[in-house]
């Protein structure tokens, strides 16, 4: 039997070095109660540089503290976690689901509780969600949906309620906007249509369409127009008569039928650009082409790269030649980080955009086959 004996010398202690650092920052700042400047807590707490701006950056982020714009930190009471409305566009949306698990992992980084409430879509249900957000009083909300026309009232519910809103892709009244630059986003998108036909077609285009969502208004509508000026850059020669919007409200199912219909009134016309305001759209159109056998006279660029538009930009002989990637993993950290900065009282843009980048046909395989 093994004989215990009791130890000697001092306990040990289990403590966490950079943690320790941490609290002595907030708790000099908290003893002191006056803003300081990183220099300043640097030199009183002995603690090296780079460790004292992360500690900072990170008290920041999450709102225990606020950086005023002349560089000096300062103590925030927060009594609660906070918390914020995330009006979704549509569970049924690939790129608004991208976007909500990408905010859903932001918060959680962050520590800032999330409510999601799905707005299906559909007015109606946006303004019952935006009444409920307000009704739970939340902290902050984020309004994610895609009517313009009821942006006012649901922008009236929560202003009124005097909480803080953000608005995605879609302004809203009284909101900070966070999304991509629709008219460059589209412009980018009709440079490469025009390109395509330049170098397959001759430059010989009959017809520019452009798939549209009207009901998002203007903002939304300026993707269909840059897209038409980036091919009116490349094909001067084109009229302005073979340019054709058609309102195709984001709906895979409503994109077909426009497209097909379309196709059918029109085929003798060859070599057609078609710019879709999204990837559902998109798809919805490539399907018409398909069931017309009309592949060879037509080419697609869409938006946002979900993920079965990239399966179809690996498609050989698809002509769903490119999309526009809005990068919706930046979604998330974008607007947690924008949130948190409202609600400390900094001063944000009014407008704020997001990064994008075309993705062409192949982009994946020819990425894999890279020499490395």
């Amino acid at each position: 039997m093994r004989n215990s004996q009791p130890r000697t010398g001092p306990p040990r202690l289990y403590l966490i070095p950079v943690l320790s650092k941490a609290l002595d920052i907030l708790e000099l700042l908290q003893t002191e109660n006056q803003p300081k400047s990183l220099e300043e807590i640097h030199q009183r707490t002995n603690i090296s540089k780079t460790t004292v701006y992360r500690i900072l950056k990170t008290f920041t982020h999450r709102g225990y503290l606020a950086q005023s714009e002349n560089g000096l930190y300062r103590l925030v009471s927060r009594p609660r976690k906070v918390r914020f409305g995330f009006g979704a566009e549509s569970s049924d949306m690939p790129f608004s689901e991208a976007v909500r698990e990408s905010l859903a992992t932001a918060a959680a980084s962050a520590g800032v509780d999330l409510v999601v409430l799905d707005n299906k879509y559909d007015a109606d249900t946006a303004v019952r969600n935006a009444e409920e957000f307000v009704r739970q009083r939340v902290d902050l909300v984020i309004e994610f949906q895609i009517d313009q026309r009821i942006a006012p009232a649901i922008a009236d519910k929560i202003h009124g309620a005097e909480i803080p809103l953000i608005a995605v892709d879609i302004p809203h009244p009284h909101a900070t906007f966070l999304g991509v630059d629709n008219y460059r986003v589209g412009y980018e998108a009709g440079v490469f249509l025009a390109q395509h036909a330049k170098n397959n077609w001759r430059s010989e285009v009959s017809w520019a369409v452009g798939l549209e969502i009207k009901e998002a208004g203007p903002l939304v509508h300026s993707r269909i127009a840059g897209a038409f000026a980036g091919i009116r850059s490349k094909l001067p020669q084109l009229r302005d008569e073979r340019y054709v919007s058609l309102d195709a409200e984001g709906l895979r199912g409503k994109s077909h039928r426009l497209m097909l219909d379309f196709l059918r009134k029109h085929p003798k016309d060859q070599c057609v650009l078609v710019a879709a305001a999204t990837d559902t759209s998109a798809l919805g159109a490539l399907q018409a082409v398909r069931e017309a056998k009309r592949e060879r006279d037509v080419a697609i660029v869409g938006q946002d790269c979900i993920p079965e538009a990239l399966d179809e930009l690996e498609v050989p002989g698809s002509c769903f030649i490119a999309s526009v990637s809005h990068e919706a993993a930046n979604y998330g950290p974008q607007l947690i980080q924008l949130g948190l900065a409202i609600l400390n009282g900094q001063t944000v843009p009014p407008y704020n955009y997001v990064k994008h980048k075309l993705v062409a046909s192949g982009a994946r395989t020819k990425k894999a086959r890279a020499p490395k």
